[in-house]
């Protein structure tokens, strides 16, 4: 079983708050999203895996056990070409769940039109393989966002 962590302080909200159809309908996948605390802040690996996908507002880490956790930071943010952004590690690095990944400010990202709400989302995954999702709390960064079967 892989849990996954929150690799954000702020709020969990749940998919279905998300401000775009793709994650709100889990097209993506199952998950959960945080309102981040709007500081500059680090986005740190929700599991410990490898970093398959990297781009300055989302990326994915696959653990032991083939599961992939997409982060992405903010809505729309792709748009920003990167701006306000910090890759701290390297697309085929192992990581440490905790480990800092991206550095970005998520206040930087509204002023820019954009919301700062960050998907968690786990790939490939049925909604009934995730339990335990949190939704309408407060989480730090580190703590438990659901459990993956």
């Amino acid at each position: 079983m892989t849990t996954v962590t929150s690799p954000l302080a702020g709020r969990a909200i749940g998919l279905s708050a998300v401000p775009d159809p793709v994650f709100s309908g889990a097209m993506v996948g199952p998950g959960t999203a945080i309102d981040p605390v709007r500081e500059p802040s680090e986005a740190v690996a929700p599991v410990s895996g490898i970093v398959v996908s990297l781009h300055p507002h989302a990326f994915v880490v696959v653990d032991e056990e083939g599961h992939g956790v997409l982060t992405h930071l903010g809505i729309d943010t792709v748009q920003l070409n990167g701006e306000g952004f910090e890759l701290l590690v390297n697309k085929g690095d192992t990581v440490q769940r905790g480990q800092a990944i991206v550095r970005w400010d998520p206040a930087g990202v509204e002023a820019a039109g954009k919301s700062p709400v960050c998907p968690i989302v786990a790939l490939e995954a049925t909604a009934e393989s995730l339990s335990g999702v949190v939704e309408d709390t407060d989480v730090k960064a580190g703590d438990e966002l659901f459990s993956w079967q």
